[in-house]
């Protein structure tokens, strides 16, 4: 079936090309009568807007700016190639994408970064977000001055932003408190958890979730306060090992950020016969490693390339006054083990 053309619009609703425009792109200049209808006529038809035809009459660019964390943090990197990679792809698209990044967990860094953005050179904002008070003020300004925002990977609670594009943390918590307690079943003893910081919203709410299967499914297994490694594999390693050999009854460890290497070498400091297993984020090519030779049980993932087209998508709708924005597909949380790695 073709599908309904502006000529179709302009043709039933009895008025020319330009008028049609005029109503598509909200301009002034036409009666209220006529555009009626016009509108009348676009949804009898069911006529769908091509935006990209439209972008291109009236030169229109979209200029986004992705906000990224510093560091070693292997899953950052692979969503900084992914975007580079759909950077390229959508420039057809008169999309044109930068990549900016501050330290990692550094909240007055991300801040004055959002403050320094330039409305006259960008037009939205996708950020991996840090939970502070000066973020969402910054967010709010940003607002003020034009510029979309959503968060991405990390989210940033309250209004300021206008989406966000990443897994469900609760339920990534959650998933790991159901994995580690049925690998500890039947033993008592404490969990060590493992955050790159608190201050970001993914772990919260990742602890958030593991905690509350561990405390109603697992009441043997205690979660012990969360080691915060700021994602740095030596920090990691150092202070894991020594709550390793503070608590010599931890039986699992949960890391819910990256630094997962310093996990496994603290893991290999232990004396032979102490078990311990181990659930982590993100399949990496050195939790992949991990797994295969049993360090590691589990690992949970998120396809950060669907993370950022969805971001993309999402900015673009945004800019296109698409009401309702579109919807993101949601981002599943996926299991690995040994035996279904891709």
């Amino acid at each position: 079936m073709t599908r309904p053309t502006i000529h179709d619009v302009a043709r039933v609703a009895g008025v020319s090309l330009s008028t049609v425009d005029r109503v598509l792109n909200d301009r002034e200049g036409v009666r209220e009568k006529t555009r009626s209808r016009v509108l009348e006529a676009i949804g009898n038809l069911g006529f769908e807007r091509n935006l990209a035809a439209a972008n291109l009459s009236r030169k229109r660019r979209y200029r986004l700016c992705f906000i990224l964390p510093e560091g070693e943090n292997s899953f950052m990197r692979a969503l900084e190639a992914d975007l580079a990679e759909e950077a390229a792809a959508v420039l057809r698209d008169f999309t044109v994408i930068e990549t900016r990044k501050v330290p990692a967990f550094d909240a007055g860094a991300l801040a004055d970064l959002l403050r320094s953005l330039d409305p006259e050179a960008v037009d939205g904002v996708a950020m991996v977000a840090t939970d502070a008070t000066v973020v969402r003020i910054a967010v709010r300004e940003l607002r003020a001055r034009g510029i979309a925002v959503v968060t991405l990977v990390s989210d940033l609670p309250g209004p300021e932003k206008q989406g966000f594009v990443g897994i469900d943390n609760v339920q990534a918590g959650r998933t790991a408190g159901s994995l580690l307690g049925r690998f500890c079943r039947g033993r008592n003893g404490r969990i060590a958890l493992v955050s790159g910081s608190m201050l970001v919203r993914d772990h919260a709410e990742r602890r958030l979730g593991f905690e509350q299967v561990l405390r109603t499914e697992f009441p043997d297994q205690t979660p012990l306060a969360p080691i915060e490694g700021r994602d740095d594999k030596d920090r990691v390693r150092a202070q894991l090992s020594a709550q390793l050999a503070e608590y010599p009854d931890i039986i699992g460890v949960y890391s819910m950020g990256a630094g997962n290497r310093g996990v496994a070498e603290a893991l290999a400091d232990l004396p032979p016969g102490r078990d311990v297993a181990v659930v982590v984020h993100e399949l990496t090519p050195y939790s992949r490693e991990a797994l295969l030779d049993g360090t590691f049980d589990a690992v949970l993932h998120q396809n950060s390339r669907r993370e950022v087209q969805g971001a993309i998508a999402l900015l673009r709708g945004l800019l296109d006054d698409q009401t309702p924005p579109p919807s993101v597909e949601p981002i599943r949380v996926e299991i690995y083990m040994r035996d279904n790695l891709p």
